[in-house]
């Protein structure tokens, strides 16, 4: 029976390679012996390891790398995978081996693996094409899985709570507003309220009431939310009542809102890398604008700007005292706010525009405020980043 400090010490043999085995002794299964090699062929330092640093490499050999992506599946957890991969992308430069299909088959498919593909999909070759584009469904399947419900239920709420009918069917009642409207007709005997009136939300399904804009910097550092506002973009123009769009810009601007039907599609019409042109991408939404106080438009940035700072501000003042309602998200990702520009972020806090950081898990109900024009910035102070 293995003890506590036997434990302890196979788990730091573990973390520090077989430098450290002098002192912690070496491993005795063949499975820690497969961790081992896993986990050196990642962490390396080079080619004189440090006493108590890794050494190793998977080389430039796409079976290596398929060989050690599957030792990793079978001896690590889902989330760990997802981590090394990241790491050895990132450490080991594995990004042109992820153009082979074989290769790319083998890989746990998550958020950040996508958005390298994505980034990738002006170089990628024909063969490998559907196969990325099956992993890339695969993880957008996923998010809509997670995101979906919330958000529509979230926003439809917000935009019925616009219009209330007095006659409405049981599915439909405001209980609190139904119960406030009727505290006069309390019985304490019963300690119950009886509703002579009922209230209830309009379900006028029909009519467009909001028209959103969603403008997305495709810059690197914005890859995850890329992809997890490309989601949510194509669940809001499922909804009728709402009249979406979705814009895409570096120094270029690409409108993909003809491409909403399928998210999977607005990631492979997305560019990441480059520049940033914020005042440009404003320009072009502007003209997306014909009904400015029923439009909710939400950037999405780290605030870099490339272009002309000062007609940027000019624009985002312009269009807020027309009566667009604006928001701006510094990051829609589980990871929390990126670097970002504070000095852009505070200035645009001065004229009025929130800017925060936004996990995707919270942004339904963040929607759910701004389109029933609720307090942001208090929604913003309770919530963002969570």
């Amino acid at each position: 029976m293995t003890t506590p400090d036997e434990t302890r010490a196979r788990r730091w043999r573990l973390v520090l390679g077989t430098a450290a085995e002098p002192e912690l002794g070496g491993l005795g299964s063949a499975d820690d012996l497969a961790v081992d090699r896993a986990l050196g062929a990642l962490y390396n330092t080079g080619d004189e390891p440090a006493p108590g640093r890794r050494t190793g490499g998977l080389g430039g050999s796409a079976p290596r790398v398929a060989r050690w992506l599957g030792d990793i599946r079978t001896y690590f957890p889902s989330s760990v995978v997802e981590v090394m991969q990241r790491d050895a992308i990132d450490r080991l430069q594995l990004t042109e081996l992820l153009l082979e299909p074989e290769l790319l088959a083998a890989v746990e498919p998550d958020v950040h693996l996508v958005g390298t593909l994505v980034g990738l999909n002006r170089v990628m070759p024909e063969t490998t094409k559907a196969t990325a584009r099956t992993v890339v469904e695969k993880v957008v399947r996923q998010i809509e899985e997670r995101i979906a419900t919330h958000t529509r239920t979230a926003v439809s709420g917000a935009l019925n709570r616009a219009a209330r009918v007095s006659r409405p069917r049981p599915r439909d009642i405001d209980w609190d507003r139904t119960i406030r409207a009727n505290l006069a007709h309390y019985l304490p005997e019963h300690r119950t309220v009886v509703p002579e009136r009922l209230i209830g939300y309009g379900r006028n399904t029909q009519a467009v009431r909001r028209d959103v804009i969603l403008a997305l910097d495709q810059s690197g550092s914005m890859a995850a939310s890329v992809v997890y506002a490309s989601v949510f973009g194509a669940v809001l123009a499922s909804l009728r009542a709402l009249r979406t769009s979705l814009v895409v810009f570096d120094t270029e601007v690409v409108d993909l809102t003809e491409l909403l039907a399928d998210p999977v599609d607005v990631l492979f019409g997305a560019q990441l890398g480059g520049g940033t042109d914020i005042n440009r991408a404003l320009a072009y939404c502007q003209n997306l604008v014909t009904r400015p106080a029923d439009t909710l438009f939400v950037l999405i940035s780290d605030l870099y700007e490339g272009g002309i700072r000062e007609e940027m501000l000019r624009r985002v003042r312009t269009m807020t005292e027309s009566g667009v309602q604006m928001i701006v998200l510094l990051a829609l990702a589980d990871d929390g706010a990126p670097a970002f520009d504070h000095d852009n972020a505070a200035a645009l806090a001065a004229l009025g525009v929130p800017a925060f950081a936004c996990t995707p898990d919270r942004f339904p109900d963040l929607l759910a405020v701004a389109l029933d024009r609720g307090d942001v910035h208090a929604w913003a102070d309770a919530n963002a980043g969570r």
